[in-house]
């Protein structure tokens, strides 16, 4: 059985803010906005009458970031004392190849990232650092001088249906 990745999503306070984020911060590309009710999305998260706004952004490698706004039922803030645990069963990240870690690291900590190392040396040649996003994502960025020349494209087909 063939099996392939399709997408990584976040749930997100503020949407507009979080593609800003990713998009001027990463320079992830949006796809598509999306704005979904219906039975079937009701079914598929648990509640009833859900109501989200949602944005598809992708970067050089063709991987889609699905960012998630619940607008009903409102979306639930973590809890403030499981915040900064990178160990907690369940904790979750997604992983950037960036060019200058240190630089794409500051710009994203200017706008909202919040900090937990800066980047560190961990091979002569890789340089990484996790920190989160202005809702608590966690984020790794990766300097990888071995793949840096090394850029591929893998085109997905995003969703053609705003109803689920």
């Amino acid at each position: 059985m063939a099996t392939t990745l399709n997408h990584t999503g976040f749930v997100v306070r503020n949407l507009e803010r979080s593609v800003r984020f990713y998009t001027d911060g990463l320079g992830l590309n949006v796809d598509k906005n999306l704005d979904i009710d219906g039975e079937g999305l009701s079914q598929v998260v648990g509640y009833e009458k859900t109501h989200l706004k949602a944005a598809l952004l992708t970067g050089d490698d063709g991987h889609t970031l699905e960012l998630i706004q619940y607008m009903n039922p409102e979306g639930t803030p973590r809890q403030q004392d499981q915040q900064y645990e990178r160990r907690l069963i369940g904790a979750t990240h997604l992983a950037f190849i960036v060019d200058d870690v240190n630089a794409t690291y500051e710009r994203l900590i200017s706008m909202g990232g919040q900090k937990m190392n800066p980047p560190a040396q961990v091979r002569p040649e890789l340089k990484a650092t996790y920190f989160q996003d202005p809702d608590g994502n966690w984020i790794e960025l990766v300097q990888d001088d071995i793949h840096a020349g090394g850029r591929f494209r893998v085109q997905q087909v995003t969703y053609q249906s705003e109803r689920m």
